[in-house]
């Protein structure tokens, strides 16, 4: 069946879904041979809601059918036999699809042709291996929808460092943040190092919505994140933020309290990891005493570092805030313990002293 393309409106408010045909079927090639460690594909195996169990085998109602092929899922032996839908959606005999990249981006052009940085498959006709940048050039503007998943492929990541011999990017980069797809939408960053499992299921199961017919495109903020997930800063969700407010911060790791002044950037990151947790809900940086280092941001890791010092304006934020704060902390404790009083006609005399008086009683 084919598609009608709309528009995608970045940074807006989804509307209402046009009536229109869409897809009963549709592929998903995930390629995880950029610059990476493969955390994406495994933390992406713990997601629950739903989960990749009952992607692929129809248990979504109004989804179209799913077949992923990723090589950690994929129950081929490798090989050739794995890559045949990747080569054959080269060839143009694979529609629609969604493609997926895991990893950073390297610049193929700074060696100019001689090695590669990272590879996926051989030429079937010299035996040499094929750059990720030659499957992206090929596949990505055959794609019904190109999906980034994790900081690497995103925003570049950690190979993308300042000093790195790579010309590592994200994926946006490379392909211009202009790109559309085959069904009109833009790259979809997802990111988070590794990802939130929830985080991206909930994307894909969007873009697939989608693709069915059955729902607008996904909005996205300027970045091209989902702005459901990535609107809200990691501080707004935090179990911890009240502590902010009332100037009361940890002074080490092992405190429940707010981690601003030992390294936390929460206040400023787009995350939502105190909310969703990590895996079933639960876990996630700071929820469980870790700082918030910035990994779904596009400056990641450069403009986080050194991890563990206090973030720039944290002591500026935390000195204006703490005369405030202070005066608010102790008129709380002066209610909380009037209100951690029982009322005085708790008791066990014959006398009723509650106040209670009918309007009946003669």
């Amino acid at each position: 069946m084919t598609v009608e393309s709309g528009t995608q409106n970045v940074g807006a408010q989804p509307s209402r879904a046009e009536a229109r045909d869409g897809f009963d079927e549709i592929t998903v090639l995930w390629i995880s041979e950029g610059m990476s460690c493969d955390g994406d594909t495994v933390s992406f195996t713990a997601a629950g809601q739903p989960a990749v169990e009952d992607l692929v085998q129809g248990l979504i109602p109004g989804l179209p059918k799913v077949n992923l092929h990723n090589k950690v899922l994929s129950p081929s032996l490798g090989g050739e036999e794995f890559l045949a839908p990747f080569r054959a959606a080269v060839r143009g005999e694979m529609a629609p699809f969604i493609l997926v990249i895991e990893g950073s981006i390297p610049n193929q052009n700074i060696i100019e042709g001689d090695g590669y940085w990272t590879s996926f498959g051989n030429d079937p006709e010299t035996g040499e291996p094929l750059p990720l940048n030659w499957w992206i050039d090929r596949l990505a503007p055959r794609a019904w929808a190109v999906v980034a998943v994790g900081t690497c492929a995103t925003f570049g990541g950690i190979h993308a460092m300042a000093g790195n011999p790579t010309g590592s990017m994200g994926l946006a980069d490379y392909l211009g943040w202009d790109f559309r797809s085959q069904g009109a939408l833009p790259v979809v960053n997802v990111p988070g190092c590794p990802i939130q499992p929830e985080n991206f299921m909930e994307t894909l199961v969007w873009v697939l919505y989608h693709a069915a017919g059955a729902a607008p495109p996904p909005p996205l903020d300027p970045m091209l994140r989902p702005q459901w997930l990535f609107g809200k800063t990691v501080h707004e969700g935090c179990d911890r933020a009240a502590y902010y407010e009332q100037a009361d911060f940890a002074k080490d790791y092992n405190s429940p309290k707010c981690q601003v002044k030992v390294g936390c950037w929460g206040p400023v990151v787009n995350c939502n990891v105190p909310k969703h947790g990590w895996m079933s809900g639960i876990g996630g940086c700071p929820n469980v005493g870790g700082v918030c280092i910035g990994c779904t941001m596009p400056g990641f890791p450069d403009a986080f570092m050194p991890f563990m010092d206090e973030p720039a304006g944290g002591s500026l934020s935390a000195t204006l805030i703490r005369p405030y704060g202070a005066l608010i902390r102790r008129l709380r404790g002066i209610t909380n313990v009037a209100l951690n009083r029982e009322p005085k006609w708790h008791h066990n005399e014959p006398e009723l002293t509650s106040g209670y008086d009918p309007y009946w009683r003669p």
